[in-house]
């Protein structure tokens, strides 16, 4: 199988990393991955929306520099892995990237192109931030209540991928030595998938959490769990994330517990509330008292549905934007899938890649460009001009292709 060699593009610069903190040049290499199916239209339309906010509140000054590497079915086309090594490197080493929607080509060898890019490279942080954008059509009465940003734990839970199939020989034999050596009986003609949940992992996702809330001052972290029942994974999480509060943030935060006991429930000036939730209890509370929880932090399968479901109340995951966060590497992503029949009809809503690229162009500390897009996009869906997805349930609205929505987000923007 051949080698990729990616080339730099002329005049662009690597992003540094130094005491904790990304040193970004003017024309920074950003590597991006076009994705498959609708992952060309929708990063044409990204990247002209991107390179539009960037020139137009910089005037010239910045510029990223567009790098492609290869993944999923345009790798496995050029005739190399899904995932090719020289991928993962390019990432590691330029610091901040962006991709599209990607497909698990079949015999590829990975369970998940996604969860292996967030695995190889330690991405331990899913990191879903969903809010309101006015004129968007919502299935709720108040949308405009839900402004959450939700932090997934990303390496771990039974999204490990440590699982056997039903009648397999490993299965067998796990089931007859949980059986037998362990005293839980579990039938031999079962499917066994392990939850393997650390303090390590808990501790940091926790951790970047409460750091957000901190710099973002947001008044509450909600920990995520069904402790209930899951005593010593999910219960543990709930406790190691209330640890590392205490710990490494007692002079910025209270917990619930001692909200109550020392302070009769009256809020301290200053602090940040960590509190907990039930995990089947946090589904409602999302959609009854939205206005209640600005940070949430969760395990890896809770904080898939918590997200996807809190995406339903502000249009769905066509208005959802995604990032996976290392400590020095960033991967940009749309957090939906490819949807392969509307592959190159110039149809589908680019707002989850663009605003994946808003966090992007925050995570560099370029938030003039990311507030101006914001903007632009709202304005242009107030105007309803916008892809089939909205028009469907706006009155009155008139449905553009996908790259005419982005011309019309570059003409909105201020």
């Amino acid at each position: 199988m051949r080698k990729l060699n990616y080339e730099e593009p002329p005049g662009g610069q690597i992003i540094g990393w130094k005491e904790n903190s990304l040193q970004v040049p003017d024309k920074p290499i950003i590597p991006f991955i076009e994705g498959d199916g609708i992952g060309p239209d929708i990063w044409a339309a990204t990247q002209q929306v991107l390179d539009a906010a960037t020139a137009k509140s910089y005037n010239g000054r910045k510029k990223i520099k567009w790098m492609e590497i290869l993944c999923g079915e345009k790798a496995v086309n050029a005739g190399v892995s899904a995932l090719p090594d020289e991928t993962l490197e390019a990432i590691r080493k330029y610091r901040v990237a962006i991709k599209g929607p990607l497909t698990t080509p079949v015999g590829g060898g990975f369970r998940s192109l996604n969860v292996s890019l967030r695995q190889l490279l330690d991405l331990y942080a899913c990191v879903r931030p969903v809010r309101y954008y006015g004129g968007t059509p919502a299935p709720v009465k108040h949308p405009e209540k839900l402004k959450v940003v939700i932090f997934r734990e990303n390496t771990e839970d039974v999204y490990a991928g440590i699982e056997w199939p039903s009648g397999s020989e490993e299965a067998k034999k796990l089931a007859g030595f949980i059986t037998h050596e362990l005293g839980k009986p579990v039938s031999e003609e079962a499917g066994i998938g392990i939850k393997p949940m650390t303090r390590k992992n808990t501790h940091r996702i926790v951790r970047a959490a409460i750091r957000y809330a901190i710099e973002h001052q947001c008044p509450d972290v909600t920990l995520v769990h069904k402790g209930n029942i899951m005593k010593f994974t999910e219960g543990a999480f709930r406790d190691w994330g209330y640890e590392v509060a205490a710990l490494e943030f007692a002079e910025e935060t209270i917990s619930e517990k001692d909200l109550w006991e020392k302070y009769a429930g009256k809020m301290p000036e200053g602090k940040i509330l960590i509190k907990d939730r039930i995990a089947d209890a946090m589904f409602q509370q999302v959609l009854l008292r939205p206005d209640e929880y600005s940070v949430i932090a969760t395990p890896n399968l809770n904080g898939d549905y918590l997200s996807d479901a809190c995406a339903a109340q502000v249009g769905g995951l066509g208005m959802a934007p995604g990032a996976n966060l290392a400590d020095g590497v960033a991967l940009f992503e749309a957090t939906h899938g490819t949807a392969p029949k509307y592959a190159g009809q110039d149809k589908v809503n680019p707002g989850s890649l663009i605003l994946s690229g808003v966090m992007l162009l925050e995570h560099l500390g370029w938030t003039e460009a990311a507030q101006a897009i914001k903007a632009a996009l709202e304005k242009t869906i107030l105007s309803k001009v916008v892809t089939y997805d909205l028009a469907r349930q706006l009155d009155g609205a008139c449905e553009v292709k996908c790259s005419v929505f982005a011309q019309k987000i570059i003409e909105n923007l201020a």
